[in-house]
């Protein structure tokens, strides 16, 4: 006699807000983002509150990795965390070589850089410098 065929129920993700009908705000995200990058040693975090400096977004965090691989791994645990928290649309740059990977993450911009990189372009004086007086003649 054969077995009777068991009912197996298939249930598809559905993304945090989208059941609650919620977005997170910039501090939650900005949260996420920073409990991600301490979980995955990323190092020297800062994060910088640019609200009334920009209207693209509320904060940039720019943090480093030890090595490339370290830089791209950082940039994907941050990406399957916002994921996993609903936010699917994640612009990421610079994935092929780890050197600076840029993550428009929409109320927060990560940049995760490569020390020397990092160095080089040195991101936290242009968003931490206040204006400067125009100079007269």
């Amino acid at each position: 006699m054969a077995a009777a065929p068991q009912s197996v129920a298939v249930t598809e993700a559905v993304a945090p807000d989208a059941i609650s009908g919620l977005r997170l705000t910039a501090e939650e995200t900005l949260q996420l983002i920073l409990s991600r990058l301490d979980d995955m040693k990323a190092e020297e975090t800062i994060a910088i509150d640019i609200r009334g400096k920009s209207a693209m977004f509320d904060y940039v965090v720019v943090t480093s990795g030890r090595v490339n691989r370290h830089v791209g791994a950082i940039a994907e645990n941050v990406s399957k965390g916002l994921k996993e928290a609903g936010i699917v649309n994640i612009h990421t740059e610079g994935m092929t070589n780890c050197d600076w990977v840029l993550m428009d993450c929409g109320d927060v911009v990560l940049h995760v850089f490569r020390p020397e990189v990092r160095e080089f372009y040195n991101l936290e004086r242009l968003w931490t410098q206040g204006p400067q007086p125009a100079k007269t003649l």
